[in-house]
């Protein structure tokens, strides 16, 4: 069964740090590009960070570039989304997402407001 759970989630404060997690079973992990996406309330879904198989390659919209900062470790299965300088603009569910087969993670609430 095919699973991506998403966790580190949760409220701070404008300029503070996040890092959400995601975790991935079910499917051959090393052999996937990974993607974070974000979706605010009546907002499209967004990609917010990509990163290519074995992770040398990385990409992010430029509202995104210098404080986000994705990772993965194949040896945990495990994607990263490293979030600095957070602005209230970034409050949204993030999602871990799988873009080959279509897998998405249940998503965790970022929210940013003092």
């Amino acid at each position: 069964q095919v699973q991506l759970v998403e966790s580190g989630g949760g409220l701070v404060q404008p300029g503070g740090s996040l890092r959400l997690s995601c975790s991935a079973s079910g499917f051959r992990f090393s052999g996937q590009p990974m993607r974070w996406y974000r979706q605010a309330p009546g907002e499209e879904r967004e990609l917010v960070a990509h990163i290519s198989k074995g992770g040398d390659v990385s990409d992010y919209p430029d509202s995104m570039k210098g404080r986000f900062t994705i990772s993965r470790d194949d040896t945990k299965n495990a994607v990263y989304l490293q979030m600095n300088r957070l602005k209230p603009e970034d409050t949204a569910v993030y999602y871990c997402n799988a873009p080959s087969p279509g897998y998405w993670g249940q998503g965790t609430q970022v929210t940013v407001s003092s």
